[in-house]
């Protein structure tokens, strides 16, 4: 499923794209709220390989995009989403240097506007550390809500189900 918003599309990950990504994945910045290191051409190109072959779960989907930045002809982060019960998990990460115009918004807005319009989704939701305000941001641009939940110590963010 390609998606595509006014300046990027999202094309379904593959590991090919771990040569471009690990580049754009990897300042240690983009750790601060979620932990962990930036993963090596290798690693990315072993997870996407396991990402793009699906879940082994058959009651879980997942839905994995590159984002590509059109005017510029190159990959600038990654969107997911988790399908599982009816509610749709989504996360987002653009590299640093893109930061800050715009395109984590535009990027998540996407396909959170796609699954809304799945009859298997009934709520999307996502998850954002309290002192991440630019992923509050574009939580809030989505059209999702925070929550008095946590999870992990995360603010549970989601789009108002369907009636």
């Amino acid at each position: 499923m390609i998606i595509r918003t006014g300046r990027l599309t999202l094309l379904p990950l593959e590991a090919a794209h771990a040569q471009e990504m690990a580049t754009v994945l990897g300042d240690p910045e983009l750790h601060r709220y979620v932990g962990g290191a930036p993963l090596t051409e290798p690693e990315l190109r072993t997870r996407y390989a396991r990402l793009a072959a699906g879940s082994p779960d058959p009651a879980v989907t997942w839905w994995n995009w590159v984002v590509r930045l059109d005017g510029a002809g190159r990959l600038v982060g990654t969107v997911q989403a988790t399908v599982s019960g009816g509610v749709a998990e989504v996360a987002w990460v653009i590299g640093t240097p893109w930061q800050r115009r715009g395109i984590a918004a535009e990027a998540a807005a996407g396909p959170v506007g796609w699954l809304r319009t799945q009859a298997a989704v009934h709520a999307v939701i996502a998850h954002v550390h309290p002192d991440h305000t630019a992923s509050a941001a574009v939580a809030r641009a989505s059209g999702l809500t925070p929550t008095d939940q946590r999870h992990d110590g995360e603010v549970r963010w989601e789009h108002p189900e369907r009636q």
